[in-house]
């Protein structure tokens, strides 16, 4: 019932380059960062997983083939 939740979210496999862009959403507050896709057109933000340190930023990145991540606050 309590247990530990996964830190990937959906299993998105590919993304859609035209309609979303990969985005790091970060805290201001707590510096918690979320890694996901933000779609161009409504702002919607779709959240793919938690980044603890730069080796889920890393997966995250070469999950998707992405070289470059622009961070949101």
């Amino acid at each position: 019932m309590f247990g530990k939740k996964s830190n990937i979210k959906t299993d998105i496999k590919q993304y859609d380059k035209n309609n979303w862009k990969p985005v790091i959403k970060c805290s201001i507050c707590n510096g918690e960062q979320v890694a996901g896709f933000k779609d161009i057109h409504t702002g919607r933000f779709e959240e793919i997983m938690l980044i603890r340190d730069n080796n889920d930023l890393v997966a995250f990145m070469k999950r998707y083939g992405l070289t470059d991540v622009s961070k949101e606050y």
